[in-house]
């Protein structure tokens, strides 16, 4: 028997991952929310630091019939950059075909989702920043660390990854290539990032864009 969700919705651990964050007492601080689902957890946590959100435009590759199980990632940019999962690739039986494909596909949506979410907004620009980068939570670990890795090649000075619940071994891993990791729910039993909230509905276009107003107006 699986315990109760730990969260109501995003919103709510949004706000209790900014809490969290909060004691840190940093200045100079950028959130970046990886769309879709990140936006709502990020919005919270930009509210209880006081500092700007903006996205940050990665999109994983899912497996051949389990677009669910992150096998790569891409990150839009001058250069774009894929991160991939060897070993799930491999279990996949994913060709390089596929990939290939798909990526093209993913850096097609994250160029419509920068028009929608953006328009002619001009992106901040993390360079000399710490940056704290926010998702709803973790399952393989593939989209955030493309879009750890393109913040990093933009000049930030200090990556903090921060979610409401990961897998233990992942958050471990993750651990060295990230300057600091903040997860609030972590499980060695880790099923899903849906199992930790009470709603999960998905989160459309329309949301992720209030919520750049209203970190705007905020």
């Amino acid at each position: 028997m699986r315990p109760p969700p730990d969260f109501r919705d995003r919103a709510e651990a949004g706000r209790r991952l900014g809490e969290a964050l909060a004691e840190r007492n940093e200045s100079d601080v950028l959130v970046y929310a990886i769309p879709r689902g990140g936006v709502p957890v990020g919005l919270e946590v930009a509210r209880a630091l006081d500092a700007p959100l903006d996205l940050v435009l990665a999109r994983k590759i899912g497996a051949p019939g389990n677009p669910e199980l992150a096998l790569a990632a891409v990150i839009a940019g001058a250069r774009p950059r894929t991160i991939i999962n060897e070993e799930i690739v491999r279990l996949s039986g994913a060709t390089p075909d596929y990939l290939e494909r798909e990526r093209a596909a993913a850096l097609a949506e994250i160029e419509r989702r920068r028009r929608v979410y953006l328009g002619d907004r001009r992106p901040l620009d993390p360079a000399g920043h710490t940056v704290v980068l926010v998702d709803d939570g973790l399952a393989t670990g593939a989209t955030a660390r493309a879009a750890a890795a393109g913040l990093r090649a933009q000049g930030a000075r200090r990556i903090v990854l921060a979610v409401p619940t990961a897998p233990r071994p992942l958050l471990h891993a993750l651990r060295s290539e990230m300057d600091e990791v903040v997860c609030l729910r972590d499980s060695d039993d880790f099923a899903s990032v849906g199992e930790a909230y009470a709603d999960f509905r998905q989160v459309d276009d329309d949301e992720v864009v209030a919520c750049l107003a209203a970190a705007r107006a905020g």
